[in-house]
Formats: structure tokens, sequence, C-alpha cells
């Protein structure tokens, strides 16, 4: 008995320890990053601040940025070539435009992150990426996907003018069902050609193999529940494909796959797996549950007749397995 105690107190010791270093790892990771970003941007201030000063012809600031390259990397080692200077000029350029005069604590993401974001010269749409890659934790793949993907774009097509102004100060709010839909659904991680035969069960084995990357697809707060979930009525079984939960909106997501055109019948079974989640599964503290049919063609008129006035549990979204064309999304949302 004593010795069960003495092992279960060394365990104890061992999580303890443990939590404290894994802590103090993260800390000093973010402490290294911050201060790394931050010396870029004040490397990049002293040298715009220096050809301010001596209106230096641009010529001539090559010459400045080559020599000082060669000085710097024979003094302190890689990392300062002509190209990373003149990155680190456009990187304050580009953000004390944006940011205060103060800025150790505002730069939370990578120097890698931020590179990239840089190349996005739409102001409003490189401060959305970069609001939700701080406030989703995306790695620098991810954020690279996410752009990839057109998200912003698909975001936008869907809301109104000062909807959008909103996403480029807030990013994506969770505030509402409709919040958490995305119309249409990006699946280019499954491998999948465009026009490939494949079934409804072939789809869903994908999409539960490439998991982490179709929950990053799907947006913020979602985990995975289960898949062929079965439902009973009247000694008849019902099968959903994917449950999900959401744990922003605190309820479940129901996601049924069809890989042909939507029908009516289609929107009519999810209703039904919706209302049965809602009056037996569902806890009284959770919020009503959401159904997503996910589907290869659909038609929006055949979706709001079928679906009754009011509707907010109920959606319908195109899937596609290459990545969009960012032009065709940027003339739709310009359109509006």
């Amino acid at each position: 008995m004593a010795k069960k105690v003495a092992n279960h107190r060394e365990d104890a010791l061992y999580s303890q320890i443990a939590s404290i270093l894994e802590q103090n790892r993260k800390s000093v990771a973010v402490a290294v990053n911050t201060a790394m970003v931050h010396t870029y941007y004040e490397i990049g201030r002293s040298i715009v601040e220096n050809e301010q000063k001596g209106s230096i012809r641009a010529e001539y600031g090559k010459e400045v940025l080559k020599n000082l390259s060669t000085r710097l990397t024979a003094n302190y080692g890689k990392g300062f070539s002509q190209r990373n200077l003149e990155q680190m000029r456009q990187f304050f350029l580009i953000y004390s435009k944006e940011i205060s005069q103060t800025v150790s604590a505002e730069f939370t993401l990578s120097y890698s992150h931020y590179l990239f974001l840089m190349r996005i010269d739409n102001p409003d749409e490189r401060k959305f990426y970069e609001i939700e890659a701080k406030n989703s934790n995306w790695s620098l793949r991810e954020l690279k996907r996410q752009f990839d993907s057109a998200l912003y774009e698909r975001l936008a097509v869907s809301k109104d003018k000062e909807s959008v102004r909103e996403l480029s100060k807030k990013g994506c709010i969770v505030e509402s069902p409709a919040d958490i839909v995305k119309d249409p659904y990006i699946l280019e991680f499954l491998g999948l050609p465009e026009q490939s035969e494949y079934s409804e069960t072939e789809l869903e084995s994908k999409l539960i193999d490439k998991l982490e990357s179709f929950l990053l697809e799907l947006g913020k707060g979602y985990t995975f529940v289960g898949r062929q979930s079965r439902i009973t009525l009247d000694e008849k079984h019902f099968f959903v494909d994917l449950v999900l939960y959401n744990r922003l909106l605190q309820c479940f997501v129901l996601v049924d796959l069809k890989i042909g055109e939507l029908t009516h019948q289609d929107l009519g079974q999810m209703q039904m797996y919706v209302h049965y989640y809602d009056r037996f599964v569902k806890l009284p503290h959770e919020n009503n549950t959401i159904g997503i049919v996910l589907c290869k063609k659909k038609s929006d008129s055949l979706v709001e007749i079928t679906l009754p006035e009011g509707n907010s549990q109920i959606f319908a979204s195109k899937y596609q397995t290459v990545l969009p064309n960012k032009e065709q999304l940027i003339e739709l949302i310009e359109e509006k």
C-alpha cells in the first residue's frame, strides 16, 4: 500500500514538473520569436530612416544594402543577405502603417508568417489572414493552405460590403449557425481529381483519413464525434455520415455527403436527423443541432423552396476537390 502511495506521489510530481517545463518551453519560444520579429522590424526602420535622411537614389540604396549585408554577415553570421535586408525594409514599410510605435507586444506570429503575409497586396485581405492565423494558431503551412483555398474570398462572397469590412477588422466571428458554414468547401487535400469516380463511402473514408485537414477546412471550434452514427425509428435504421460538435456554438453539427446533385429528399432526410438529435441527443444547455448536406451540385432555388422560411439549422453547401479560381471569386465580390 505504501509503495502505491509513493508511486502515485512520484507520478504527480513528474506531471507537475513536466507541466512546468512545457509551459516554459512555450514561453521561451514565444519570447525568442517576438524578439526576432521585433529586431527585424527595427532593422527595417533603420534602413528606411537612413534612406529618407539622405534622399538616397534607388541605385545607391541597393549598393548600401549590398555593403551592409557583407559587413553584417561577417560579424553576425547568416541571415543578413541583401534580399533579407530588403525584406526587413519592406516589413517595416507595410506594418509601420498598421501598428503603433510600441511594437514588442504586437507581433505574435513568426517572421516566416509575416514574410508570407507581405505578399498579399490587398491590405484588408492581409489583415484578415493575420487575425485568423493569430486566433486559430495556424502554422505557416496552414496559413498558406487557407490562402490558396481562397478562404477570404469564399467568406466575402456570402456577405454584404459592411460585413466584408468587418472581416478585415475582426476576422471570422462565430455568433450564429450561418457563421460556421461555408459554400463551397474546398477538399483538395483529399487528392481526388475533380472529375474522378468515387462513392460516398470512399469520400467519407478519405475525409476521416485526413481528419485534421478536414477540421481545419470546416473552421473554428469543430471537434469530431463519430461516423455512421445510427438513428433507429420504428425498427428502421438510418446513419448520419459524420457527427461533429462545435464548441463555440455548443451544438452538434451533422454532415451528410452526396457525390451527385442535391435533391429535396436529401434535405428532408437531414431535417429528420436534426430533429432527432434536438429531441433525443442534445443536452438541455446545448443549442439546436445544425445539419449540413455536402454535395457536388445544388440548386439554390430547390434549397430555398424546400427549407422553411427563417431556417437557421439546415444548410446545403457544395464541395470541390480542386483549389478555387480566386479571380472569379474576386469578381463576384466586386459585383455585389
